[in-house]
């Protein structure tokens, strides 16, 4: 990680550090707008009511079917804007693509515009278990953290037992399901990664340039990854990765809870 930093700063500057950090922002937005709202439908229809205080009495088999689907239809309705991400963060200097249209542009001529939608399926791998064990143990740790609350609550002021959770054990129970997460699920990221930069295109003085169907599927590509790497090649960037999911997961959740308690609160 330490290196990887030296050499973008040493080759791109400082800038480069936010390499496709626009369709990023596209992508997040959507992202989770539809991943929060597919979520909260379907937890209202588990659970019979609308409100998020009663979802958290779902099951944990509830809980993680539901953050499942949540996660695949965000996943489609976001799924090109995490493609040109990870093309244009992966291009290198000097730049292939100067810009996010200059890249859709050459897919859709070179690919059609299924080309917007390459590593679709194993990204839809990954999600399943990922959104599903990341919502699933947000709830388990919640349950968890409310239970600690009543049990200090009853031993100090047994009349008061209001077990609301602060902001900060909100951004704990986050923290621990996006590491949870994301270290259970990171050799499937690894792989999407790679389905994502087939045939990349990139400068002669950066590097060759990334083969096309270098893997048949993902189990191929899970299998040459563990062949030519090892396990440890299943979790190449897991620290960089985890550093950054881990509070970015955190915050969204935190920022979730206080909006949903807000809009509950000013609605008829």
């Amino acid at each position: 990680m330490v290196q990887a930093t030296k050499d973008i700063f040493r080759e791109e500057g400082f800038r480069g550090f936010w390499r496709g950090n626009v369709p990023a922002l596209l992508m997040v937005m959507p992202y989770t707008s539809i991943q929060f709202t597919v979520l909260h439908k379907l937890k209202s229809f588990a659970s019979g009511s609308t409100k998020t205080k009663d979802h958290i009495h779902l099951s944990p088999y509830l809980s993680f079917v539901s953050g499942a689907l949540a996660g695949c239809a965000a996943t489609l309705g976001s799924y090109p804007f995490d493609l040109l991400r990870t093309i244009l963060a992966s291009q290198g200097e000097p730049k292939v693509y100067p810009t996010m249209r200059s890249a859709f542009v050459d897919i859709i001529q070179s690919r059609g515009i299924r080309g917007l939608y390459n590593g679709l399926t194993p990204t839809l791998v990954e999600i399943v278990p990922y959104a599903g064990l990341q919502f699933g143990t947000y709830d388990m740790f919640k349950r968890w953290m409310m239970d600690w609350n009543r049990y200090i609550l009853s031993s100090k002021n047994p009349i008061n037992m209001d077990t609301n959770l602060s902001s900060f054990q909100l951004f704990v129970c986050g923290l621990g399901a996006g590491t949870s997460a994301k270290l259970v699920c990171h050799p499937l990221d690894v792989v999407k990664k790679r389905f994502q930069i087939e045939g990349l295109q990139r400068h002669p003085r950066y590097g060759a340039r990334v083969e096309r169907r270098a893997y048949r599927n993902m189990l191929d590509g899970l299998r040459q990854i563990m062949i030519s790497e090892g396990w440890h090649g299943l979790y190449k960037g897991i620290v960089p990765s985890t550093v950054k999911a881990a509070p970015a997961g955190a915050v969204t959740f935190v920022a979730y809870e206080f909006t949903s308690d807000w809009l509950e609160s000013i609605s008829w």
